[in-house]
């Protein structure tokens, strides 16, 4: 990771900046740069897909450490919006997480929605829920923005 991320997700940084350091935390599997763009909060919560919600850093930490064993996550955001207020932000995210299979390699689709909290040590994640992606999701990707009037 490049020395001015790594100080982004340790000295605060904006809540855009914590997300590419967590998600290229899973690309590289790195435990302490990941669990270093979390708050320090007893509540923090974390749900990977169709799996229970973890609470607390302990919980995420281990759950984490259990999927870097296999090996680095392949995952890209291909889409953000954003909700941002004073203190807090919520990004809903469309993951393309790469997949080996006996087949090659395949892409699965994961909609995500990571919360970040403004705390003294500067922006964190407090929330990461994931849940499968579906075709719409994906075809929404290729589709024009929609305007409402």
């Amino acid at each position: 990771m490049p020395k001015a991320k790594l100080q982004a997700a340790t000295l605060g940084g904006t809540a855009d900046e914590i997300e590419a350091a967590f998600y290229e935390a899973l690309q590289n599997a790195d435990i302490a740069q990941l669990m270093g763009c979390w708050a320090d909060e007893d509540e923090i919560v974390c749900v990977h897909p169709g799996g229970p919600c973890l609470v607390g850093g302990a919980a995420i930490r281990a759950a984490f450490e259990t999927l870097f064993a296999n090996g680095r996550i392949q995952v890209r955001a291909e889409r953000v919006r954003r909700v941002v207020a004073l203190a807090s932000a919520v990004h809903s995210v469309l993951e393309r997480v790469e997949l080996l299979t006996t087949e090659g390699p395949r892409h699965a689709w994961v909609v995500a929605t990571n919360v970040y909290h403004k705390t003294p040590q500067g922006w964190r994640l407090v929330a990461h829920h994931a849940s499968p992606g579906t075709a719409s999701d994906v075809a929404e990707l290729g589709a024009a923005p929609q305007v409402l009037h």
